[in-house]
């Protein structure tokens, strides 16, 4: 005790000085890839409201975290489909479409490089006639007799 009577406190707050903890980052904290820290910064610096509660960018991390991980396990499957071991835009793109949930929530959005999904109008593709499919395929070959017998004369 000093001479005011009161317990006197170490370094940061500890008593007696003991051994500085770790710095645990609140991703670590939170079980989290994406960072914790640096959405809230973005957060606070965006403007986006006057003050910034301390959940919020731990939320916004985890959500951003899930949506990175449920396109790219679905990009990665596109890609095996295809027997490619790396992740090009067409494969995020067939990710995307293909899902219903993703492809309504990016709607809107344009994929570079990611050209289109494989359609074909059902109108555009030829009719196949189940009645008589034994007819020759080309009307003019049907028309022509198979050899011509030399005329007596």
């Amino acid at each position: 005790m000093d001479a005011g009577g009161k317990v006197k406190k170490g370094a940061g707050g500890r008593k007696g000085g003991g051994p500085k903890k770790k710095p645990v980052s609140r991703s670590v904290k939170a079980g989290l890839q994406f960072p914790v820290g640096r959405i809230g910064r973005y957060l606070k610096k965006g403007r986006y409201s006057q003050r910034v509660g301390t959940g919020a960018p731990v939320y916004l991390a985890a959500v951003l975290e899930y949506l990175a991980a449920e396109v790219l396990e679905l990009a990665g499957n596109a890609a095996r489909d295809n027997k490619k071991n790396r992740i090009i835009p067409r494969h995020v793109l067939l990710a995307v479409r293909n899902d219903e949930e993703l492809g309504k929530l990016l709607a809107g959005v344009t994929i570079a490089h990611g050209g289109v999904l494989p359609n074909i109008n059902p109108v555009l593709l030829p009719k196949k006639n189940e009645k008589e499919p034994k007819e020759p395929k080309s009307p003019s070959k049907a028309t022509k007799s198979p050899k011509k017998t030399p005329k007596k004369a």
